[in-house]
Formats: C-alpha cells, sequence, structure tokens
C-alpha cells in the first residue's frame, strides 16, 4: 500500500520559512517523480514544484520560483519542499504526490497523493 505523509506545515508571520516533507512508502520510490501542489480555500488544486527520480531536474511555477526549493533523499524515501519569503498568498494545504515519469503541471498525472498538510501565513 503505497502512502505518502506530509509534515512540517504550520503557522509562520510573512517573510518567514517553512521546511515541508514527504515520507513515502509502499512504492520504489527512485522509480518515481515527485510533485508539491497546493489547494487554497475556494480554489483549485494547482501545481507548485516537481523534481524527477534521481532529483536532476526540477521545475518551479512562476510564484515560487528564487522562493521554494524542493530536493529529495533516496536514501530516506523523502522528499522535500523549503519554503522561504514566504506570503499570505502562499497560505493552502500543501499536498505531495507521486508519478512515473516527469514532466507536467496537471495533477490528473500523478497516481498517488498524501493527505496534505496546513501552512498558514500571518501577514
Amino acid at each position: 500500500q503505497v502512502q505518502l505523509v506530509e509534515s512540517g506545515g504550520g503557522l509562520v508571520q510573512a517573510g518567514g520559512s517553512l521546511r515541508l516533507s514527504c515520507a513515502a512508502s509502499g512504492l520504489t520510490f527512485i522509480n518515481y517523480s515527485m510533485g508539491w501542489f497546493r489547494q487554497a480555500p475556494g480554489k483549485e488544486r494547482e501545481f507548485v514544484a516537481r523534481i524527477s527520480s534521481n532529483g536532476g531536474r526540477t521545475y518551479y511555477a512562476e510564484f515560487v520560483k528564487g522562493r521554494f526549493t524542493i530536493s529529495r533523499d533516496n536514501a530516506k524515501n523523502t522528499v522535500y519542499l523549503q519554503m522561504n519569503s514566504l506570503k499570505p498568498e502562499d497560505t493552502a494545504v500543501y499536498y505531495c504526490a507521486a508519478r512515473q515519469g516527469y514532466g507536467g503541471v496537471s495533477s490528473s498525472l500523478y497516481g498517488y497523493w498524501g493527505q496534505g498538510t496546513q501552512v498558514t501565513v500571518s501577514s
């Protein structure tokens, strides 16, 4: 049974930082590219960042470029999202997701999802 478990969310002031983690089990982690998505209240889920299976390629949504960094540790079956210079508009539930293959920003490409972790940025 595949499980993706996010952690690291919380309440932070604008300009602050958080690091999200997503621990994977039940799959051969190195065979999967990983993505982070987010969903704010009343809005659709949107792509944030993705990383290839070996960590060699990354891609970011324009609105997080230069502020967020995605990384992974295949020895620990974990993907991370380092979020700096947080803004109130970053407030959302953040989800990690896994897929075979790489590329694209559609959530429909990802077959496995975590339960999400809340990030709240106060002004």
